[in-house]
C-alpha cells in the first residue's frame, strides 16, 4: 500500500517538475513550448545532449538548479519503482506461502478440478456447509476470481499427479471432476483413482457416451448438466408443487424449511435408540423423511420403531436451526463426546 502511494507521488512530481521546468525556460529565455519542454526533459534526466539554444547567464543558473532538483527527483522515483516491484513480489510470495500452509493442513477435504461455470457454482454451494475444499485450475485468468472468492487453489493442470499431490489427494475425501472436456475428466479420474483408491469421485460428462468411460475409469458417479437441466424442466411441468417445495428445502438462502442429511456417528447418545424414544420429532419439530443404511439401502418414512445405528444417515426436513441442533446430537465432535 505504501509503495503504491510513493509511486503515485512520483508520477505527480514528474508532471509538476516537467511543466514548471518548461515554464521557466519559456519565461527566462523566451523559448517556444517544444524547445522548453525538450530542454527540461534532457536536463532533469541528465542525458546531456547539449543546449537547444544558447543560454543566458540566468538561464545557466536556472539549468544548474534544475539538474540538482532532477537528480534528487530521479533517485526518489527509482527508489519508489523498485520498492513497488519488490513489495509486490514479496506480497505474492508470502500470500502463496500462506495458501500452501493452509492446503498442507487439509484433511477429509474435497478437490474441485476446474473453476469454470460449473466449478465456481459448485464451490459456492459447498461453502454453505463447513466443507474444506481446494480448487485446481489451469487457466491463469481465473486466479484473481478464485482469490476474490476466497478459495484455496492450485494453478495448473488438474490431471497432473504433482498438482493432485499438492492438493493432498492421499488425505482427501473426494474429487469432483468438472473440467471442460470429457477426455480431460477421464484422464483426471484415472489419475485420481490410482493415487487414492478410496476416493469418492464425482465426474461431469458433457456427452452421454462418455458416462461409461468415466465409470470405467473409476468415477463413483457421473452427472450430465444437460440431462439434469432437462429433467428439472420436465419436473417443473409435471410436478410444479413438488419442485417448488424442493427448491425451498434445498435452497442456499435462509428459509423456514430446509432438508438436510445427517450421519449418525459412534459418539451420538442416540445410537441404538428407536425414533419414538429419540425425541427428534417431539423436541425439534422435524420430519424424518428417510434413513439411509451403510449398505446404501434407503428406508423411506421409517417406522417409529426404527432404531438409529452407527453409519446411518438421517434425512430430515424442518427449520434450519432445529436441523443444526439435531446434527450436534447425531454427529457430535469427538472432542465434545470424549
Amino acid at each position: 500500500m505504501h509503495s503504491t502511494k510513493y509511486l503515485i507521488i512520483a508520477f505527480i512530481l514528474t508532471v509538476l517538475i516537467t511543466i514548471s521546468g518548461a515554464l521557466g525556460y519559456m519565461f527566462i529565455e523566451g523559448w517556444g513550448v517544444l524547445d522548453a519542454l525538450f530542454m527540461t526533459i534532457i536536463t532533469i534526466t541528465t542525458v546531456g545532449y547539449g543546449e537547444v539554444q544558447p543560454l543566458s547567464s540566468l538561464g545557466r543558473v536556472y539549468t544548474v538548479g534544475l539538474i540538482l532538483v532532477g537528480f534528487g527527483f530521479f533517485v526518489y522515483v527509482a527508489g519508489a519503482v523498485v520498492q513497488f516491484m519488490v513489495e509486490g513480489q514479496i506480497r505474492d510470495i508470502l500470500g502463496r506461502q500462506r495458501l500452501n500452509r493452509k492446503i498442507d493442513r487439509l484433511k477429509d477435504h474435497y478437490i474441485v478440478c476446474g473453476y469454470g461455470r460449473i466449478g465456481r457454482v459448485l464451490c459456492k454451494k459447498l461453502r454453505r456447509k463447513p466443507i474444506d475444499l481446494v480448487v485446481i485450475e489451469s487457466n491463469p485468468d481465473l486466479v484473481p476470481q478464485m482469490e476474490k472468492d476466497g478459495f484455496p487453489y492450485i494453478s495448473g493442470e488438474a490431471y497432473s499427479e504433482a498438482n493432485l499431490q499438492k492438493a493432498r489427494i492421499e488425505h482427501a475425501k473426494g474429487v469432483i471432476a468438472a473440467l471442460g472436456t470429457d477426455a480431460d475428466n477421464v484422464f483426471l479420474v484415472l489419475t485420481a483413482r490410482q493415487l487414492n483408491p478410496d476416493l469418492n469421485i464425482i465426474a461431469r460428462a458433457g456427452d452421454k457416451a462418455s458416462k461409461s468411460k468415466l465409470i470405467a475409469a473409476g468415477a463413483n458417479r457421473v452427472e450430465s448438466p444437460y440431462e439434469m437441466g432437462a429433467a428439472s424442466m420436465a419436473q417443473r411441468i409435471l410436478r410444479p408443487t413438488v419442485t417448488s417445495f424442493l427448491d425451498l428445502a434445498l435452497s442456499d438462502k435462509p428459509t423456514d424449511i430446509q432438508m438436510e442429511e445427517i450421519p449418525v456417528s459412534a459418539h451420538s447418545h442416540l445410537v441404538g435408540v428407536m425414533l419414538k424414544d429419540s425425541g427428534i420429532r417431539q423436541d425439534y419439530n422435524l420430519i424424518i423423511v428417510a434413513i439411509k443404511k451403510p449398505d446404501g439401502s434407503m428406508h423411506f418414512n421409517p417406522s417409529h420403531l426404527a432404531a438409529l445405528n452407527i453409519g446411518d444417515t438421517v434425512i430430515a426436513v424442518g427449520e434450519d436451526v432445529n436441523l443444526q441442533k439435531l446434527e450436534k446430537i447425531l454427529n457430535p465432535k469427538e472432542e465434545a463426546a470424549s
